[in-house]
Parts: C-alpha cells; sequence; structure tokens
C-alpha cells in the first residue's frame, strides 16, 4: 500500500511538472540546436537551415517563428532573426535587441547558450568539443563573403566563418571571445568541421 501511495505521489508531482517544462519552451526565443542537419555545412540553404531550426524548436514545444543565424549573399545574418529580446528555455535574457546582441553587453555564454532542450553545448576543454557555430558572420552580423561554405549548400571546398559560444579559444583576443565570429572552418564538410572544434551546430532565433 506505501509503494502504491509513493507511485501515485510521483506521478502527481510529474503530472504537475509537466505544463512548467511547456510553458518554457513556449516562451523561448534563442538556443543552440542540439544537432545539425548532420551534413557538414551543407544545411539546404537558408531555407533549409531555418526549417531546423523550426523542427527542433516545435519538438521542443514553441509555436514561434523560427530563423537561422545565418549570413549568406545579400543576406545579413543580424537582419534575419526579428527584433529581441531573445532568451533561452530556462528564462535568461540574451540580449533586449539587435544592438544589444552584438555589443559586448550580451549575455550569450557557456552558461546561457542552452540547446532547445535546456542542454549545455560542449565547449573547449569538454570532449569533445564543438564550441564553433557556423554563422558566415562578420562580428557586427553583416555577410563574411565567400565564407559560408557556398551560402550553406556545400559540404566540400570553400569554408565558413564560425562562432564560439563559450567566448574562449586558443588566445585572449577579440575573435577567439567572438560568439559569431572567430575563425574560419577548416573546409565544408562534417569532418573538417569536427576537425576545427564543431559539429554543424547553429544559433536560431525566434523572430516573433
Amino acid at each position: 500500500m506505501k509503494m502504491i501511495v509513493l507511485a501515485a505521489a510521483a506521478a502527481a508531482t510529474l503530472a504537475l511538472a509537466a505544463p512548467a517544462v511547456a510553458q518554457d519552451a513556449a516562451d523561448m526565443s534563442f538556443f543552440i540546436t542540439s544537432a545539425g542537419p548532420g551534413d557538414g555545412a551543407n544545411l539546404g540553404g537558408l531555407a533549409g537551415a531555418d526549417a531546423h531550426c523550426q523542427k527542433l524548436a516545435e519538438a521542443a514545444g514553441s509555436s514561434k517563428m523560427w530563423a537561422a543565424y545565418l549570413s549568406a549573399e545579400g543576406v545579413n545574418a543580424k537582419d534575419r532573426i526579428g527584433a529581441g529580446p531573445w532568451q533561452n528555455i530556462n528564462g535568461d535574457v540574451i540580449a533586449t535587441d539587435v544592438a544589444n546582441l552584438h555589443s559586448d553587453a550580451n549575455n550569450l555564454n557557456k552558461q546561457t547558450a542552452l540547446t532547445e532542450t535546456g542542454a549545455t553545448v560542449k565547449g573547449r576543454g569538454d570532449q569533445p568539443n564543438e564550441h564553433d557555430i557556423l554563422t558566415g558572420s562578420n562580428a557586427d552580423g553583416t555577410l563574411a563573403a565567400g565564407q559560408t561554405c557556398g551560402d550553406w549548400t556545400s559540404n566540400g571546398e570553400g569554408q565558413a566563418i564560425v562562432g564560439h559560444f563559450d567566448r574562449v579559444g586558443i588566445d585572449e583576443s577579440a575573435p577567439m571571445k567572438s560568439w559569431n565570429s572567430s575563425h574560419p572552418s577548416r573546409g565544408c564538410s562534417q569532418e573538417n568541421l569536427v576537425g576545427t572544434g564543431g559539429a554543424g551546430l547553429l544559433y536560431c532565433f525566434a523572430t516573433n
């Protein structure tokens, strides 16, 4: 009888906890993808990258519209992500607006740049290191020309600019601490993205 009571209490606790998790996901407006599409920097172009963000967000319980933080020919990442503010699944505000996001005052770091499920992404010092996030962008959120793996359609030749979500690198220079513009990838294949400390992950922002 005691075990039945305990089991019922546990079930009731889980039932009460479930809506809270869903509410967090509903309010979430920023995340790092828990996985990339798996074909290196060939994301299916901007449309494919946006669809990947949308799929992961909806699976987590979001009903918002989502876009990947990526630049491409004629398109700047900063112009694709809405006006803000943006917060992670825990309610931590990442940035209040586009200008704040691209300033030193933003709150994007290893503790706040969580996945759509609330997991922490592996950074420098973890195994494996996955701190390289695809952006194809300069520090101000504009296109880094020729650094987008064929506008996110190539898994072969080329390279892409990546940022360090954990804000650390091999030295103390500004690029190594940049969330969106640290260095070019070794190439566009999954193997080359992994080889420079990445996994083909993306930043996703709610646009509404």
